[in-house]
């Protein structure tokens, strides 16, 4: 893939060329520009696109990875050969919150320009457009107030106000939920936003200028929000929104998946891929995958295995016990043996004096665990743990296969109906619904059809059994699972769904011989911390939102996350 680098060089030049004039009309002046006339809001819509899930590498590495792929729970730092402990974030960092915060705060503007551009009596005026921007507007606010709460909504934009108050999420839920509802009125049955330049067409990198597309993705957004809102305080709203929304259409086919291709050329500094920092800066900035992953994968024969991590590559490992200050060495040794046994790792351990040689002979799936404190990344052997699968990983070449960036999946919209159905707010076939969704979240992944369907023919995972929370726990599940690699809404399933104790990470940690107790004393985060720019320059608002929401650190309960049904 390759036409996202293109698309976004011939935005650029528009973009320069509009600025460098007073009017979209005065470009037609200039020999090398624009012609009017061949100018469309089109030009405006890949950009934010890209940005809102595929950032610059400053952004990418510090804020979906640093923070969201591992809040998740589903990537580790921490190893004998990486530059931090995996309590990096867990511990308060001010440089990495604030590049995840400046994105997200900023992505907002191209969203916004592209809404202005098409509204009425906008420059582009493009109702079809409009009600796009509206979709990925919702998208963004989505995003946004599940990573800090109370984040600009209402004031987010609007001309005069440099200084935005912080919303509550309830009522970015219920706005966000009501913009939805007016973009799939306005689309209504149209398939294009117009003919020609008035088409988006491939400038749409997410459906290609599928307005129907748009408008089941904007109905399983809903479902998400309302399913995630249900039970919180004063979210009258929700069930409502619930049985509208399983009463219209919802992204059902493989080919609806909302996604983000990645593009093979692109800068780095345009939109990063883990390859950019995977293959730039050696074994430091190496990741593994957690033992929470790896664990749900293999213990229930999961055919995702070997799509979602690589083997161990085993070998020999030399842990010396420390001359001084080594009271802990035999617990941490003990740990990482336990891990390994626990994987059904077959190895040898020898003694030489103070020295432990460790031999593991095979490959194996062994997941990290995660949260390592400093002192026990020596005994964390880094080819003991399985990192990603190599198109996870991969580098930016012209033959290289990359894995998209997920926004909204297919198989979500069925997970989300077998909930519903659960609840009592439709008729469907719960266990139904949860299959389809089963099977549409191996496809995404590239699993084929026989071996899904062993899964759910063979597997208790893929069981409605249970009491109603051990049912909606293997949902969640299915849906933390669907969503590796978006970290952000993984850790948000996680959030959401920890009253059902579906994976013990939502417990946090306790013994800190091994562990990183982080800032909030091994506890789980539940949010991150504002940026320093809001702060600074936003404080009075910041203060209000603190005084409604709660302190501002990273155990402070979001208002959907405080009690559930």
């Amino acid at each position: 893939m390759k036409n996202i680098s293109k698309i976004l060089n011939i935005a650029f030049a528009i973009l320069l060329a509009v600025s460098c004039t007073s009017d979209f009309e005065d470009i037609n002046t200039k020999p090398d520009g624009f012609m009017q006339d061949e100018l469309t809001a089109k030009y405006f819509l890949t950009s934010p696109q890209v940005n809102l899930f595929g950032p610059s590498r400053y952004a990418y590495w510090r804020g979906p990875l640093i923070h969201g792929d591992r809040f998740a729970g589903q990537f580790c730092f921490g190893h004998n050969r990486s530059w931090w402990s995996d309590e990096l974030s867990y511990k308060y960092n001010g440089g990495y919150t604030d590049a995840t915060w400046d994105w997200m705060a900023g992505a907002i503007g191209g969203i916004d320009n592209f809404i202005k551009l098409t509204q009425p009596g906008g420059d582009f005026e493009n109702e079809k457009m409009y009600a796009v921007g509206k979709i990925l507007k919702s998208l963004y606010f989505q995003k946004f107030t599940d990573i800090w709460g109370m984040v600009p909504y209402s004031e987010a934009g609007k001309e005069g106000i440099t200084l935005p108050k912080f919303d509550t999420q309830k009522t970015i839920y219920q706005g966000v939920i009501a913009e939805l509802d007016e973009a799939m009125a306005i689309i209504g049955e149209s398939t294009t936003t117009g003919i020609e330049d008035e088409n988006l067409g491939q400038n749409d990198v997410y459906y290609n200028g599928d307005l129907q597309k748009w408008k089941k993705l904007a109905n399983t957004l809903k479902l998400r929000m309302a399913m995630r809102a249900l039970g919180a305080e004063g979210a009258d709203f929700a069930e409502t929104a619930i049985r509208e929304a399983v009463a219209a259409p919802l992204l059902e086919t493989e080919d609806e998946n909302c996604l983000l291709p990645k593009d093979v050329e692109i800068s780095q500094w345009n939109s990063a891929c883990y390859g950019d920092v995977w293959y730039n800066f050696g074994a430091g900035s190496d990741w593994t995958v957690s033992k929470y992953l790896i664990d749900a994968l293999r213990n229930n024969n999961d055919p995702r295995l070997s799509v979602y991590a690589q083997p161990a590559k085993g070998g020999i490992a030399k842990i010396v016990k420390p001359k001084e200050n080594n009271e802990n060495h035999q617990a941490r040794l003990d740990f990482l043996l336990q891990t390994l046994t626990e994987a059904g790792v077959d190895y040898t351990t020898t003694q030489d004096a103070d020295t432990t040689i460790v031999e593991v002979k095979k490959a194996y799936y062994v997941g990290q665990p995660v949260r390592i404190n400093g002192d026990t990344n020596p005994y964390t052997i880094y080819d003991f743990f399985s990192t990603p699968e190599k198109k996870i990983i991969a580098k930016k070449e012209k033959r290289s296969i990359m894995r998209p960036e997920i926004i909204l999946t297919t198989a979500e919209a069925y997970f989300l109906r077998a909930e519903a159905a659960l609840r009592g707010y439709s008729n469907e076939n719960a266990q139904a619904m949860f299959e389809k969704g089963i099977k549409q979240a191996m496809l995404l992944w590239e699993v084929g059809e026989t071996k899904a369907d062993t899964y759910i023919a063979n597997e208790d995972a893929a069981k409605l059994t249970g009491t109603l929370n051990e049912k909606v726990g293997k949902i969640a599940l299915q849906r933390w699972l669907v969503n590796y690699t978006n970290g952000f809404e993984a850790w948000a399933v996680v959030n959401d769904y920890a009253y059902t104790n579906f994976t013990k990470l939502s417990e946090g940690v306790e013994n800190f011989v091994i562990f990183g107790a982080g800032d909030i004393n091994g506890k789980y985060p539940t949010r991150m911390r504002y940026g320093n720019s809001a702060i600074n320059t936003n404080g009075q608002n910041v203060d209000a939102a603190i005084a409604i929401q709660g302190p501002d650190e990273m155990n402070t309960p979001l208002w959907w996350a405080k009690q559930h049904p």
